[in-house]
């Protein structure tokens, strides 16, 4: 069961789903806190592409490679089941719009990164019994 997302997203709790979802166990802490850090993955299926203005190579570690952006324009995240494919596009500043594929895991972290509410999930969870 996948689920059609059609949401908006601040960029950060964006960010904070895909450091969440891929490489959290790992995630250098200072990473976590510098809200222009990101992980990058280019294995297909499965990855990770961060389009910005700016763009530095920082650190890579395992299969993620962690970038310093600014001025993000959108951000392509996909799993490596390919059950999961969401495209952020920015609309203003730090805030974008969300859409694409999801499935019942890649929601879970969407709530406990913060992008998704609890009664969010569960309206998307009644929308596809």
């Amino acid at each position: 069961m996948v689920v059609h997302i059609d949401t908006t997203s601040s960029l950060e709790s964006f960010r904070k789903f895909i450091i969440f979802s891929t490489c959290k166990s790992f995630n250098p802490s200072n990473y976590n806190k510098d809200p222009n850090m990101f992980p990058e993955r280019d294995t297909r299926p499965g990855d990770i592409y961060i389009e910005a203005v700016d763009k530095l190579m920082e650190r890579k570690l395992k299969e993620i490679t962690f970038v310093n952006a600014k001025e993000i324009l959108g951000i392509i995240y996909s799993w490596k089941t390919g059950n999961t494919i969401l495209k952020w596009r920015q609309l203003k500043v730090k805030n974008g719009k969300v859409i694409g594929e999801a499935s019942p895991n890649a929601l879970a972290n969407w709530v406990e990164s913060g992008v998704l509410t609890k009664q969010g999930f569960e309206h998307l969870k009644s929308q596809t019994s």
